[in-house]
């Protein structure tokens, strides 16, 4: 695939983007670049390879959901701020 003025134009349309003209040459060198190194996955050989190889009929292993508190990770969180106070951050008002 030859990535040229007129493919970064059509991309351009697509993705709602707009490339300052001073740019267009080096973004069309970058995308050429980008395109070749995929171009590199077409010269594998992958007729041993099944088809479904990363796909499995087992579920996702999930662990159990268990909730924990540690207190020692929010000492050790709030030591760290400016400001705190029964276990919170004390910040600026703001809002007045």
């Amino acid at each position: 695939m030859q990535v040229d003025d007129a493919l970064l134009t059509k991309l351009e349309k697509l993705s709602f983007l707009k490339v300052s003209d001073d740019k267009r040459g080096e973004i069309i060198t970058q995308l050429s670049e980008i395109v070749s190194f995929v171009d590199n996955l077409s010269e594998l050989n992958t007729d041993g390879v099944d088809d479904n190889f990363a796909m499995s009929d087992k579920g996702t292993f999930t662990r159990e959901d268990t909730p924990s508190c540690d207190a020692s990770v929010n000492d050790d969180i709030l030591k760290n701020a400016p400001l705190s106070g029964d276990h919170f951050f004390i910040v600026p008002k703001i809002i007045e």
